[in-house]
């Protein structure tokens, strides 16, 4: 069994920002994406080699149950990336369900080590995570966990002590959120969150703070489907992933966002440019999109249809594509590059009921690429290798 301590988590590979003419896409949007200048050299060509053909061995990492109050139902993973109260290499998992199985009333975030035999460490308790659906994570390893049913996404230090929530307008239910920073010092760091209930995407921005010293919170997109379920069947905007790979000094700087009712993935080009309310609005259907600015920041569709089944959530590997996670049809997990072209399905259990709903790419090549997800059915975190 190899160890991943090692290893170092790459949310940051070149993109191309078009939508493809493959099976199960829709005609060209209405409103394209327009790369502008300052991001046109950090787009790579695609690789279309298939990483998870290759993931063959399934691995327990370990148990998720919160070992003091039994909260359960595995959700959203992140990686930390740097030793600070927290150590690098180590993962978050957040727990949707109570000791009794309830969904929506678990309210813990796990630590766990990201290899075989890990036992899980209590991070945070708190009931304003209730309903715990996210767990992103800053450079400076504050932790921003988001509650479906809190309607909160509360920040907590990195020793897990709650330091201040979030609520009301813009965020009403969030559903998953997501750190975006490229890495250079003094550079924007954001969390974007998902709200299930409007189907926006909230952006909270760090720089510049203003005089009042309170984040600023902008509804940067809007009109993502929703279906307005409760638990664990809730669908809207989801699985949000950044692309911070640096070309020279330019950043990739493309966000990535799965809509499970539309059954749609969308990127969204020079994400660090959005900065006003409705600064994109999906139009219905969700493969057109309205932009305010177009040369500087726009949605484009990468890809909507079958395979895609209610798809939550979704890993970016280290070469630019994507792994997508169905929640109908199967536990089927879909590998696709930035460009619209499917490479693999692969499904992990022959079941109607879904049981993944967190993935996270570790590596830093196609030769060490690994994938963990969330397992519900047995309440522990796995690993796919080589």
């Amino acid at each position: 069994m190899t160890t991943f301590n090692n290893r170092v988590l790459v949310l940051t590979t070149g993109a191309v920002l078009a939508t493809s003419a493959c099976g199960g896409n829709a005609a060209v949007p209405s409103y394209t994406s327009q790369v502008s200048a300052s991001s046109a050299s950090s787009i790579v060509p695609n690789d279309t080699t298939s990483i998870l053909k290759k993931l063959t061995k399934d691995v327990e990492i370990g148990r998720t149950v919160d070992p003091k109050n039994g909260d359960m139902g595995p959700r959203a993973i992140s990686l930390v990336r740097a030793t600070f109260g927290l150590k690098e290499g180590q993962l978050l998992v957040c727990n949707f369900d109570d000791s009794a199985g309830t969904a929506g009333k678990g309210s813990t975030i796990e630590v766990l080590d990201p290899h075989r035999n890990s036992t899980p460490v209590t991070f945070t308790q708190s009931p304003k995570l209730e309903g715990c659906d996210g767990d992103a994570i800053t450079a400076g390893n504050q932790v921003y966990g988001a509650g479906l049913v809190s309607s909160l996404v509360s920040q907590f230090t990195q020793t897990g002590q709650l330091k201040k929530s979030y609520y009301r307008s813009p965020i009403q239910v969030p559903f998953a959120d997501a750190d975006a920073f490229c890495g250079e010092a003094y550079a924007p760091e954001d969390i974007y969150v998902a709200d299930s209930k409007t189907g926006a995407i909230i952006k909270l921005s760090f720089l510049p703070v203003s005089r009042s010293g309170k984040v600023k919170m902008t509804e940067v997109i809007s009109g993502f489907a929703v279906n307005k379920s409760s638990g664990w069947s809730v669908l809207g905007p989801s699985g949000i992933q950044y692309n911070n790979h640096k070309t020279g000094n330019l950043c990739n700087d493309t966000l990535y966002i799965v809509d499970g009712v539309d059954n749609t993935v969308v990127a969204i080009s020079n994400a660090s440019n959005l900065l006003e309310k409705d600064e994109i609005v999906v139009l219905p259907g969700g493969k057109r999109f309205k932009c305010a600015h177009p040369k500087a920041t726009c949605a484009t569709l990468v890809y909507s249809g079958s395979p895609l089944n209610a798809p939550v959530a979704s890993a970016l590997l280290p070469n630019g594509n994507l792994i997508v996670a169905n929640t109908k049809g199967g536990n089927t997990l879909v590998e696709l590059t930035p460009a619209g072209q499917i490479l693999a399905t692969k499904t992990i259990y022959k079941s109607r009921i879904a049981h993944i709903f967190g993935l996270l790419a570790t590596g830093t090549s196609d030769r060490d690429t690994a994938l963990f997800y969330t397992d519900t059915k047995t309440n522990t975190l796995q690993l796919l290798e080589r």
